[in-house]
C-alpha cells in the first residue's frame, strides 16, 4: 500500500487546488482522477475559455440549505487572490458583463497553472484511477483503485456531482458520503434549461430567438430575479437568465418574465398619447425581436390602433407583459445542467476547514458539497476557496 500524506479523490478544480496547496506545505499528495487527463470540465467551461471566477463573488452568490457556510472559505480565499495567481502565471484576461473573468486565451492555460502549482516532488496525479473500494482503516484512509492501493491520513472527497455525465460525473462522492455517515442534501440539475409543456408549448415555435428579460422565480426569502437574456429553445427555455433562476425554481412552481424590463410601468398610455395610430404589434416589434412580438401581441389578442384600446385594457397589457407567468414542466436535467443544486450537507462539516465533523481526515471540497453557486464564475470560486480551506488544515 503507498503511503501519502493526502489522498485527493478527482483532479477536477477544487482537487487540483487542494493538492497545489498542500503539496506547497510540504505535504505528499496523491490525486486519484478516473478520467484520462486532470481538470477535464475546466476544459470545455466558458466556451473554452475558462470563467474562472467572478469580481463579484460573495456568500449572497450561493444556495445551500446553510446559506452562511460558504462565508470562512470565501473570505480565507477571495477571487482577487485567485486573479493575482493568475497573473503570477502570466495568463492574460478579460471582464465580460456583471463580473465574469475569462481567459484571453484557452482553459488550458488555467489546468496547466494548477498543474504548475503542484511541486513535481510532492504531488502524484495518477489518471485512470477507477476506484473500487474507500475503507476507514486505523488513523489512515484506504483507497483501491485500478489494481492498486493507496493510505493516508486525509483523505479529499473532490468528485464533484452528477452534473454533465458526458464528462464522466457520477454520484459517486454522495456514495461515499452516506458510506461514512454523512447526510446528503438530494441532488438535482442547476444553471439548467427548462421545459416547457401545455399552452406553453405554442412558445416552442420561437426557438433561436432571444430577447433580455427580467426572470424571477422562487418565493419569499427563496425568491430571486435576474436580469439578462432569456432564450426560447425547441423544448422550452435557456439563456443566462433562465439557467440564473433555475436554481431556484422548484416543479408545479411558475416562472415569471417581464419582458422590456427597463420599461416605465404606464409606458403604453404615454404612447397611446403620443402615437394613437401606432398598433401594439407595431410597437412590440420596436422593442423585441419580430417573431417574439408577433407571439406576445397575437396571445395578448389586441392588434388595433393604440388610440382605440382603453386604458383599462392597456393596463392590462402592460402588467401581462410585465409578468409574464410560464409553468415549465421540467428541466433537461443533468445531462445539461453546468452544477448541481444539493450534496453532502454542510451541517456535517466545518465551513472553516471543509472537515467532516463524524470522520477525522476526511474533507469534503467543491461541487460535491451542497454549495452551489450562480452563472458566471461563482462556481469555480467556491472550488479554489473550498480547496483553499482544506489544504491549509490537514493534520499529519
Amino acid at each position: 500500500m503507498q503511503q501519502f500524506d493526502v489522498i485527493v479523490l478527482g483532479a477536477g478544480a477544487a482537487g487540483l487546488m487542494c493538492a497545489a496547496q498542500a503539496g506547497q506545505r510540504g505535504l505528499r499528495v496523491a490525486v486519484l482522477e478516473k478520467a484520462e487527463k486532470p481538470g477535464k470540465k475546466i476544459l470545455i467551461s466558458g466556451g473554452g475559455r475558462c470563467n474562472f471566477t467572478n469580481v463579484n463573488a460573495g456568500p449572497g452568490n450561493y444556495l445551500s440549505d446553510n446559506p452562511h457556510f460558504a462565508k470562512s472559505a470565501l473570505a480565507r480565499y477571495t477571487a482577487q487572490d485567485f486573479i493575482d495567481l493568475v497573473n503570477g502565471h502570466g495568463i492574460t484576461w478579460h471582464e465580460k458583463t456583471l463580473g465574469q473573468l475569462f481567459c484571453d486565451g484557452s482553459a488550458k492555460q488555467i489546468v496547466q497553472m494548477l498543474l504548475d502549482e503542484c511541486p513535481d516532488d510532492r504531488v502524484e496525479i495518477i489518471c485512470n484511477a477507477e476506484i473500487t473500494a474507500v475503507e476507514a482503516l486505523d488513523r489512515q484512509y484506504g483507497v483501491f483503485a485500478s489494481g492498486q492501493s493507496y493510505s493516508a491520513p486525509n483523505l479529499v472527497i473532490a468528485t464533484g456531482g452528477p452534473s454533465i455525465p458526458k464528462m464522466g460525473a457520477t454520484g459517486f462522492a454522495y456514495e461515499l458520503a452516506r458510506q461514512f455517515g454523512l447526510k446528503v442534501v438530494e441532488p438535482r440539475p442547476a444553471l439548467v434549461p427548462l421545459t416547457l409543456g401545455g399552452e406553453d408549448v405554442l412558445f416552442r415555435e420561437l426557438s433561436g430567438v432571444s430577447a433580455p428579460v427580467r426572470a424571477t422565480a422562487g418565493s419569499g426569502n427563496g425568491e430571486a430575479s435576474f436580469d439578462e437574456a432569456a432564450l426560447f429553445t425547441h423544448k422550452g427555455l435557456s439563456g443566462p437568465a433562465i439557467l440564473q433562476i433555475s436554481s431556484y425554481w422548484r416543479k408545479n412552481e411558475p416562472i415569471r418574465i417581464r419582458f422590456l424590463p427597463q420599461a416605465e410601468r404606464d409606458w403604453l398610455m404615454e404612447l397611446k398619447r403620443d402615437r394613437p395610430k401606432a398598433s401594439l404589434r407595431t410597437v412590440l416589434r420596436e422593442h423585441l425581436p419580430d417573431r417574439l412580438a408577433d407571439a406576445l401581441a397575437d396571445r395578448l389578442g389586441i392588434d388595433r390602433e393604440l388610440g382605440n384600446v382603453s386604458d383599462k385594457d392597456l393596463r392590462s397589457v402592460g402588467e401581462k407583459l410585465a409578468d409574464w407567468r410560464f409553468t415549465p414542466n421540467g428541466t433537461e436535467g443533468f445531462a445539461k445542467a453546468e452544477v448541481t443544486i444539493g450534496g453532502i450537507s454542510t451541517n456535517e462539516l466545518s465551513s472553516k476547514t471543509m472537515e467532516a465533523k463524524k470522520s477525522p481526515g476526511l474533507y469534503v471540497i467543491g461541487e460535491a458539497v451542497d454549495v452551489t453557486g450562480w452563472l458566471g464564475g461563482y462556481n469555480f470560486q467556491w472550488a479554489w476557496s473550498s480547496g483553499y480551506a482544506a489544504a491549509q488544515a490537514f493534520q499529519i
